[in-house]
């Protein structure tokens, strides 16, 4: 049996049992997209695929540096860390090929915790377009930057003068992914491997920069990939002595690193909903809604997508990041861009996300606020066409500068407490208003170079 044919609880003791395990890996994501997880041995895991396991409910509690949030209440030292209730998801099942016949569990919180788990967020608002009569279909493309370096390397030099996998701007670069073929074949095959095949890889514009795109999938199996996409490509890239970073923007002077998304919806028939023949541009009222939808609440949802501090040094003009609410017809200075794919292939493109995104979180927000849009047929502004940064937009188009005033944007936000449950709006946007108060006690290498001596 192969990772990909197991649907059921028997199918993955099975597969355990063909494979001889003593162990099995099992993880769970946390608010920021991280994977925590853990071996378990063969017993533990067969009684748990019937029963569950326990994960220390910190796992939701803490930030990306193991911090405990001190402005939550589904946990805390109020609550003595109880653990939380974890299902093991056996369809789920991957090949870890790095670690020869392992194999990888994901698992979705249950209980109380099922509310803030940033999965079930996602699989809830599936869940509202299940009930509308459609299926959704993503896709995400992530731009990372490869350094020859190592964690000690880039501590012991403060991430300071790092040294790029390759130098100088090459886009598409046949010359770069020949020269080091090897590590785009390694990529290639582990996303083969571990059921997150890729559609496209080559350079992006940079100094060691790479995009991938990954193909398309049901929604939350989308999201899936997109996780772990993020997670095993820095565990290759350590194994060959290299490291890669998905921040937003981790050079002052360089692009920043697009996480898009691409979505599109299903009729039960399926049929594409977003294409209509007989309309303009071939945009059907729904695709025209959905649009609508983002385009209105896009400025409340925005900290579920931009979600860290470095977030918002991306979005800013001249960089090819959007900066408002805006959208067009195959148009890249938009933070929506609609695709003419014919009946098979049309789409939006959320290119307001970066590759810092939580997968889970970014395609909640893209796909619920789309959805919102068609149940209450919410009309888009006007196509932009042409230079979207040029453009004068009402103050309701432009987007939170900040990740704390993003943060109180989507607390206050009704149709994301409809969307996604109040408990975890409440928890999400605490979580974040604790992200921009640890940044707010840091002193930067910009502060110390402008204050230091003449202030």
């Amino acid at each position: 049996m192969q990772p990909e044919q197991v649907r059921t609880a028997a199918q993955a003791r099975a597969i355990v049992e063909e494979r001889g395990l003593l162990h099995v890996k099992v993880g769970v994501f946390d608010n920021d997209g991280v994977l925590r997880g853990k071996y378990v041995d063969r017993d533990k895991f067969f009684a748990a695929l019937d029963r569950g396991l326990g994960f220390c409910d910190v796992v939701l509690g803490w930030d990306s540096n193991d911090q405990q949030y001190d402005n939550v209440s589904f946990t805390g030292w109020h609550t003595a860390f109880p653990d939380a209730q974890v299902r093991l998801l056996p369809q789920s099942c991957r090949a870890l090929p790095l670690e020869g016949e392992m194999l990888l569990f994901l698992g979705e919180f249950s209980g109380t915790a099922e509310e803030v788990c940033p999965r079930a967020v996602l699989r809830r608002v599936l869940q509202r377009a299940s009930a509308m009569g459609y299926g959704a279909l993503a896709a995400a493309e992530f731009e990372f930057f490869i350094f020859s370096e190592t964690p000690d390397s880039v501590r012991d030099k403060g991430y300071r003068g790092l040294k790029n996998l390759t130098p100088g701007y090459f886009g598409y670069s046949i010359l770069r992914s020949g020269v080091h073929v090897e590590l785009y074949q390694a990529l290639l095959q582990l996303g083969a491997d571990m059921r997150m095949p890729i559609e496209g890889l080559h350079t992006e514009t940079g100094p060691g920069v790479i995009e991938a795109a990954l193909h398309y999938t049901e929604a939350l199996e989308a999201a899936d990939r997109a996780a772990l996409f993020k997670t095993f490509v820095k565990v290759l890239a350590q194994r060959r002595g290299l490291m890669a970073t998905f921040m937003a923007k981790w050079s002052q002077g360089l692009p920043g690193q697009s996480g898009h998304l691409h979505l599109s919806l299903l009729r039960e028939d399926g049929s594409a909903v977003f294409y209509d023949e007989h309309k303009p541009q071939t945009i059907s009222d729904e695709l025209r809604w959905f649009v609508g939808g983002q385009q209105a609440l896009m400025p409340e949802l925005l900290a579920m997508v931009a979600c860290t501090v470095n977030s918002y040094s991306r979005l800013v003009p001249g960089y090819w990041a959007p900066t408002a609410a805006t959208w067009g017809v195959e148009n890249r200075t938009c933070a929506l861009r609609v695709i003419q794919g014919g009946p098979t292939g049309q789409r939006v493109e959320y290119r307001i996300a970066a590759a810092d995104i939580n997968p889970y979180l970014a395609i909640a927000a893209a796909i619920g606020s789309g959805l919102w849009g068609i149940e209450h047929r919410i009309e888009p502004d006007e196509p932009i066409t042409g230079n979207a940064y040029a453009c004068s937009l009402p103050a309701k188009r432009q987007l939170p500068r900040t990740l704390d005033e993003a943060a109180h944007r989507l607390a206050r936000s009704k149709a994301a407490q409809q969307l996604f449950g109040a408990a975890f709006v409440a928890h999400f946007a605490a979580s974040r208003e604790w992200e921009e108060r640890e940044f707010r006690r840091a002193v930067t290498d910009w502060e110390l170079a402008r204050y230091f001596e003449i202030i």
